[in-house]
């Protein structure tokens, strides 16, 4: 059985036991959160729409980090202008638990 679902303006599809990297939420390591079903997939067909508008997801929050960092250099030729930049962008990390109808 898998599941899509929606969080920080991103579609992921899940299933049972997986471990997602998504945007940063407000929870503490060990909270429960849920997530919206859109479509729920298992052995017999899809069903979405009205079928799913009572599905949840529920997972685990396991981490609370930030991603490898990233570079951003803006330069302009020939005007010695440069400006070297850091990122590192947070995410929360979720385990799937179990997925309801």
């Amino acid at each position: 059985m898998y599941a899509i679902i929606v969080t920080g303006g991103k579609q992921y599809k899940v299933s049972e036991g997986d471990l997602l990297k998504v945007e940063k939420l407000n929870a503490n390591v060990g909270d429960e959160v849920t997530f919206p079903a859109l479509l729920i997939g298992d052995g017999e067909g899809v069903k979405l729409g009205s079928e799913v508008e009572s599905a949840k997801v529920t997972a685990k929050v396991t981490a609370q980090d930030k991603h490898k960092k990233i570079i951003v250099f803006k330069y302009k030729s020939k005007k010695n202008e440069r400006k070297k930049q850091g990122h590192r962008q947070p995410y929360t990390a979720v385990k799937i638990e179990s997925i309801t109808l």
